[in-house]
């Protein structure tokens, strides 16, 4: 798209990209408040329950890749229903398999739910100008919104409907989603398949200037919220002794915090700049983490710190990709988002293997989160010293940046199709 008029459809399509993966996710976060029961009910051990809980998150993040590949050749309209309908299987898994290994089996295929970033994305990109591409990928980041979801109903259906009623809720509104996306999306004006082979295509995103500095902070800002989202029931119910209602309820105020604020992060770096925004959200993550890791009481200090330190994850995932949108050219958008968001979802798997480790070593969870701080300060110093380079907001008449330069400044044809 080269104009700045955005019409009814791309509003109709953006919503449509942003569902697929809200619903995808409240899929994806099916086993995470369930963590405590299935280890008293299974006897495992700290590092087990957190195994049984990150595997989804590793699978989604490795999956992102061949889904972004593919969504460059078939295009959203395409893969976003067929991933509606294929994540089914595995939500419908669960209502069978109850034994340890059966749960990782299914937990594997389950990560197919947090796939479809990789496909709306470039879909929202391809129908948005430049200077409203970081609002509209902040809308599509909200749906991240639905692991908040899952938090939020397991206690009530299970007490309520027993405990696979959320499961079959899942499965049909899945089922539904599918239809429906197969019959309002549409392809963005000027989309061209692309014919190139999978290899090719993933050594050109790779060989993107910025494909791999994205990754590193998206590992950061959505790899520390998604660890946050599928472990802080845990979390919760060992450091403060808090009940699985109400760590479930918490933990869907931490990702509902980080979801709401995601798109002002897009919002605010296509006017003042990715690199500010960055700045600003990693000096809140490296702050409240080093408080956390005092344990200080719940209420306040906890609540409060844990609050603003999702905010902070959440604007800076919405800047990451404001970035992306930026220097990235169209033909690459859904091959080098499946690259940054694989390695983002990488980001959250490793946090809680960590925090489990280290609470079962040292029976606090201090170590992992002064190693959270001090990430976020190193992605702080890098995006100080290397991306710092300072312009004003997206303009029309923005000349394109050199494909071998580092951008921070909105870029109006960066992404425009070529």
């Amino acid at each position: 798209m080269t104009t700045e008029r955005v019409g009814p459809a791309a509003y109709v399509n953006l919503a449509g990209a942003a569902a697929a993966f809200l619903l995808s996710s409240w899929a994806w976060g099916l086993i995470s408040p369930l963590g405590a029961r299935y280890k008293e009910a299974l006897g495992l051990s700290a590092l087990q329950q957190s195994l049984l809980v990150a595997v989804p998150v590793l699978v989604g993040a490795l999956g992102r890749v061949p889904v972004g590949a593919l969504t460059d050749r078939l295009g959203a309209r395409v893969m976003l229903p067929a991933i509606s309908f294929l994540t089914i299987l595995p939500v419908l898994g669960l209502t069978v398999f109850r034994s340890y290994p059966g749960l990782l089996v299914v937990g594997f295929f389950l990560g197919l739910g947090g796939t479809p970033f990789a496909a709306s994305i470039p879909h929202a990109n391809a129908w948005f100008p430049p200077a409203k591409r970081g609002l509209a990928l902040g809308v599509v980041g909200m749906g991240m919104g639905g692991t908040a979801i899952a938090a939020l109903l397991t206690k009530p259906m299970i007490d309520g409907y027993g405990e696979n009623a959320q499961f079959y809720l899942v499965a049909a509104v899945l089922a539904a989603f599918g239809v429906l996306a197969a019959l309002v999306l549409r392809d963005p004006p000027g989309r061209t398949p692309s014919a190139t082979p999978f290899a090719t295509r993933f050594a050109e995103a790779a060989r993107q200037p910025m494909t791999w500095p994205l990754s590193a902070l998206y590992a950061v800002c959505f790899g520390g919220y998604v660890a946050f989202a599928v472990y802080l029931v845990t979390y919760l119910q060992t450091e403060y002794g808090v009940s699985q209602g109400d760590a479930g309820l918490k933990a869907a105020g931490f990702t509902l915090v980080a979801v709401v604020l995601r798109p002002p992060g897009g919002w605010l770096s296509d006017r003042i700049g990715p690199a500010k925004v960055l700045v600003g959200c990693l000096s809140v993550v490296a702050l409240t983490a080093v408080c956390q890791a005092f344990a200080p009481p719940l209420y306040p200090w906890a609540t409060l710190a844990l609050l603003t330190m999702a905010g902070a994850l959440g604007a800076g995932s919405g800047a990451v990709f404001a970035l992306l949108a930026q220097v990235t050219p169209a033909r690459h958008v859904g091959a080098v988002t499946g690259i940054v968001g694989a390695v983002g979802g990488l980001g959250g798997f490793l946090p809680p293997l960590v925090m489990g480790a280290v609470h079962g070593a040292t029976g606090s969870y201090a170590i992992g989160l002064m190693l959270l701080s001090d990430v976020a300060l190193a992605a702080l110093v890098y995006t100080w010293t290397r991306l710092r380079q300072e312009a004003g907001p997206s303009s029309p008449g923005s000349d394109r940046a050199s494909a071998s330069r580092i951008m921070v400044r909105p870029n109006p044809n960066s992404s425009a199709k070529e």
